[in-house]
């Protein structure tokens, strides 16, 4: 009698969909070129918010550099998911921010006022300081990712590069002489 109930477990557990979600790959110059906002500073803190059903993670940064958007020294940043009123919401792709942390940070803004990282994990650099300067990084997305043009399935990759290099790319893409 019991391994009947034991199959039918496994095969629910099994069958059950499995959370994923599917992102649009932004190159590095469609996140410049789409961000309303574009900085550089330190995650200071972090709450979380209940906006109707969702729940939302707002990270306080620290603004020490600001690549496009307007001059302010701190900017909050809203991400899908984290635990409010005894509940938590999980998102795939939805990153994690580190208190502490220096990012470069491609945001946009929505009509409602919520200010949110472009592309979910896309639009998120984090910054590492050597003694040969400081780097920018954004490890690949684990989400399946669609190319734009022609619909589709691409693999994400690891995006390295010089800060410096970044700032140029950003400014190049700005001023239209993007990639």
């Amino acid at each position: 009698m019991h391994r009947p109930l034991l199959f039918a477990l496994v095969v629910t557990v099994g069958s059950a969909p499995l959370q994923s979600a599917t992102l649009q790959r932004l190159s590095l110059d469609d996140m410049a070129a789409q961000s309303t906002a574009i900085v550089r500073g330190t995650v200071t803190g972090s709450k979380a918010s209940v906006s109707g059903p969702l729940i939302y993670t707002h990270y306080a940064i620290q603004v020490t550099e600001r690549y496009k958007g307007g001059a302010q020294d701190g900017q909050d940043v809203a991400v899908p998911g984290g635990s409010a009123n005894h509940l938590r919401q999980t998102f795939p792709g939805a990153p994690e921010l580190q208190t502490g942390q220096e990012y470069v940070l491609f945001l946009w803004t929505g009509p409602s006022g919520l200010t949110q990282i472009i592309g979910l994990t896309q639009g998120l650099f984090t910054l590492s300081t050597t003694s040969s300067g400081t780097t920018a990084t954004r490890p690949p997305a684990p989400e399946m990712m669609l190319d734009a043009g022609t619909g589709q399935q691409v693999k994400d990759q690891t995006l390295s590069m010089k800060l410096s290099d970044l700032r140029t790319r950003i400014a190049s893409t700005l001023r239209g002489g993007g990639k």
